[in-house]
């Protein structure tokens, strides 16, 4: 299977679907991964932690066994001001290098403005048509961003797919530390802990003792 995670920030992936990925390595998937922007530069001008930021992203990838086949700098947290076809040309560039079958992305019910546009620019980079490679297309939650929305403003995820990550833990943990600038003391939502605890919650709703939930947008069974 040909997987493609598609997010807005690196880090997004690890705090997200980190035990998913690590499942999917284990299979013998090929997983690459995308980000839109560099994360940093709304909250830090700083090119050193820049750079630190983007080697950890290396550092996790090679930690976890997945390929980051694409790396873009629009600006961070600002991607509403980008016009959308650009972003989606991003996307369709990677599309076209890998013809992924199966597409992670974030959710829309989400209150980081980045998560929001990525998600749209996903739906329309791979808007169904004839000869399409990819037949699913899954949403994944982000601490502290998913949670941090409001139903009432920014709707919300309905998990249908709750993917079991208790042997994957420890790979995702790790992987979580090298990001280790991005995660907050507890009890952030972002800390580790408070992502163990979503993944606890997660689990427990289905009889697991940890899970992540995605909830499928579309999937095409021939």
């Amino acid at each position: 299977m040909s997987v493609l995670i598609i997010v807005a920030h690196p880090d997004d992936e690890i705090i997200g679907m980190g035990g998913t990925i690590a499942k999917h390595v284990s299979r013998g998937d090929k997983v690459c991964a995308m980000y839109l922007t560099d994360g940093m530069a709304s909250r830090n001008k700083d090119e050193k932690a820049k750079t630190q930021r983007a080697i950890a992203a290396d550092l996790a990838a090679k930690e976890m066994g997945y390929e980051w086949v694409g790396k873009f700098d629009f600006p961070d947290n600002a991607l509403d001001s980008v016009p959308l076809i650009h972003i989606v040309k991003s996307i369709e560039e990677i599309k076209d290098l890998i013809s992924p079958s199966l597409v992670y992305t974030h959710s829309g019910a989400d209150l980081n403005v980045d998560h929001r546009v990525v998600v749209n620019s996903v739906l329309t980079a791979f808007r169904p048509q004839p000869l399409e490679s990819c037949k699913e297309i899954r949403l994944f939650e982000v601490a502290s961003a998913t949670d941090f929305g409001n139903s009432a403003v920014t709707g919300i995820l309905t998990p249908n797919l709750y993917i079991d990550i208790e042997n994957e833990w420890e790979a995702k943990y790790n992987a979580l530390n090298i990001y280790g600038s991005e995660i907050r003391d507890y009890p952030h939502s972002r800390s580790i802990e408070g992502i163990m605890n979503l993944a606890k919650i997660r689990g427990n709703q289905v009889g697991l003792k940890l899970a992540e939930a995605f909830e499928i947008i579309r999937k095409v069974d021939k």
